[in-house]
């Protein structure tokens, strides 16, 4: 039997892969992509998902949601991904066009109808926020929600605290991770070092010589350099397809850890930061730590901290082949 998931996206180049990734998984049926202003504004977004969806040969109903954050103005990530969030390829308009139902219905319907449904976030937690505030009776229908965001490490892409999907709308994030869902963290440092696609990744994607492989590489190609630029680091960083890695197949986590994660949403020298209480120490009132664990907050989130990079790796090579 399939399992249900519904896709949350602000697509540009890595969240285009875990579409794709998701929509060609032999046992996974995509009921809803939903789409946030994030990394490129809401209609480049939606756009970018369409043309996905329809590379894949799938048709699945995509919605419009959130044009910006809950109450900040909208940051986008377009110097990361290029203009269009797709590498500035100059792929051609979608044939598919967007559903006229709002996102955060879309998201309320959908779980309704498909209770134990697969929640995957992998942008701002906007409409998901507004979803659970709307309808909190959908928390408990969802079996999982697996998040793309944060830095448990603590080591931020957008400042030193805090990793881009988090900090765009962090008033989100808070509401989202005190909401009950069983939230699954991935967060960015997951996609980092050997967890790259290195050349030889990027040779053998290329050998295979698929529409999809191509379009993998190719749409990621002004993230490639943005990453050596950000972060040093040779080769392309896919967070999105990692969690989307996470969502598929939870075997592909070696470790994980359950605890509560706290949301700073009111300083901004750490704004957007994931604060992952890993010894419990944190009391009732946040930020105030009670000797002997006497009042410690329960957790909120399952924590992944290491996957098993080859499985990852031949997962990514499965969805895009042939």
């Amino acid at each position: 039997m399939a399992r249900a998931f519904i896709i949350d996206t602000d697509t540009a180049s890595d969240d285009a892969v875990a579409l794709i990734m998701a929509l060609r998984w032999p046992d996974v049926d995509v009921k809803a992509i939903t789409m946030v202003a994030g990394n490129v504004g809401l209609e480049q977004a939606t756009r970018n998902a369409l043309y996905t969806v329809g590379l894949t040969g799938k048709s699945v109903p995509v919605y419009k949601g959130a044009s910006k954050p809950l109450t900040r103005r909208h940051e986008n990530a377009q110097w990361f991904h290029g203009q269009d969030g797709l590498g500035d390829q100059g792929y051609p308009p979608p044939s598919q066009q967007a559903e006229s139902k709002p996102a955060v219905d879309a998201i309320i319907e959908t779980v309704k109808t498909n209770p134990g449904i697969v929640m995957v976030t992998l942008g701002p937690l906007t409409n998901i926020a507004l979803a659970v505030s709307k309808a909190p009776e959908i928390v408990p229908l969802i079996s999982r929600c697996v998040i793309m965001g944060g830095a448990a490490c603590c080591v931020g892409n957008v400042t030193p605290a805090a990793e881009y999907n988090i900090w765009v709308d962090p008033e989100a994030a808070h509401i989202v991770f005190s909401s009950g869902l069983a939230i699954e963290m991935v967060g960015w440092e997951l996609c980092r070092g050997d967890a790259n696609l290195r050349q030889n990744d990027i040779d053998y994607i290329r050998d295979q010589n698929t529409t999809l492989g191509h379009f993998t590489i190719d749409c990621n190609s002004v993230a490639m350099a943005a990453n050596f630029k950000q972060s040093a680091e040779i080769g392309i960083a896919l967070p999105d397809p990692v969690t989307m890695a996470v969502a598929l197949d939870p075997n592909v986590v070696k470790r994980a850890s359950k605890h509560y994660v706290a949301i700073e949403h009111q300083s901004e020298l750490t704004r957007g930061m994931t604060v992952v209480d890993q010894l419990g120490v944190t009391g009732e009132v946040l930020n105030v730590s009670v000797w002997g664990n006497l009042h410690q907050r329960e957790a909120n989130a399952q924590v992944v901290w290491e996957i098993d990079i080859p499985h990852w790796k031949q997962m990514l090579f499965q969805a895009i082949s042939g």
